[in-house]
């Protein structure tokens, strides 16, 4: 599975026209905040994941295994 870019036209599109934003607020915004204004204008879309491509993803990201023995 190829990584795509990141969409930075629709980004930009979307925190400027759609939401209004102005360009220094834009830039501020983490990845984070921006999602989540994406998610309340547009709402959840798309399907879970399924699940070759979360197996994929958790091995190209795997969690930190560190355990803590009490």
């Amino acid at each position: 599975m190829t990584p795509r870019p990141f969409p930075w036209d629709e980004a930009i599109g979307f925190g400027l026209g759609t939401l209004r934003l102005p360009p220094e607020a834009f830039w501020k915004m983490t990845p984070r905040e921006l999602a989540l204004a994406i998610r309340a204008v547009a709402g959840r879309s798309g399907a879970p994941l399924a699940r070759d491509t979360f197996a994929d993803l958790m091995k190209r990201f795997p969690d930190d295994r560190t355990i803590v023995e009490l």
